[in-house]
């Protein structure tokens, strides 16, 4: 866990920064084209996920680690098992979007349970360095997560926000290895956007 590989800007990057970032980069690569090897990559990266943010004291975000593997598997088995209404030519999972309705429920849904976790967080965990930060990319990739395993086009929206937010969270705990994949997860949020624009 501790065994530093090289040295970002006098920081060191640990073995496990280098297999996450490399696991996360393969696995939103794989997501943004519709392949459903994504998900099995995405089972090696919770697993990195998960010792990961132990090692930086990241609690909302190691306890997103499990429910993160449920909504994997979910996903997993909605897009190779969808219903006969919600099948495209080739037999998968067809891309979709959410309602306006629905997109102003998550929005309030979203602030309501970043602040509700955040406070919770910094009154239970004061190890956790940045509590509310941490609670709203957690409850951001949750959603992300949901929208994805639904194939809902709206997820890439929501990905975007979780880079921003991650990129933010991990320059300011110094984890400069996963802060580099968050901005070309950013690049690849863009590019997947559109090309599920094309998919619906």
């Amino acid at each position: 866990m501790d065994l530093i590989i090289f040295e970002i800007a006098g920081r060191g990057i640990t073995l496990i920064d280098l297999v996450s970032s490399i696991l996360g980069l393969t696995c939103v690569f794989l997501a943004g084209r519709g392949s459903k090897a994504n998900f099995w990559v995405g089972y090696l990266y919770t697993a990195a996920l998960f010792m990961l943010f132990w090692h930086k004291n990241l609690l909302a975000s190691l306890m997103l680690q499990p429910v993160s593997l449920c909504i994997n598997i979910i996903g997993h088995y909605r897009w190779t098992h969808p219903k006969r209404q919600e099948s495209s030519e080739k037999g998968e999972l067809k891309v979709t979007c959410l309602s306006w309705l629905q997109r102003g429920f998550l929005v309030l849904a979203v602030v309501i349970m970043a602040f509700g976790w955040g406070a919770l967080l910094d009154r239970l965990f004061p190890a956790d360095p940045h509590p509310y930060l941490d609670s709203l990319v957690t409850v951001l990739i949750l959603v992300a997560q949901y929208l994805s395993a639904q194939k809902k086009w709206d997820c890439w929206v929501v990905w975007l926000l979780v880079n921003i937010a991650q990129l933010t969270l991990h320059l300011n705990v110094g984890n400069y290895a996963m802060s580099g994949v968050s901005a070309l997860y950013l690049v690849n949020g863009v590019a997947s956007l559109f090309h599920w624009k094309k998919l619906k």
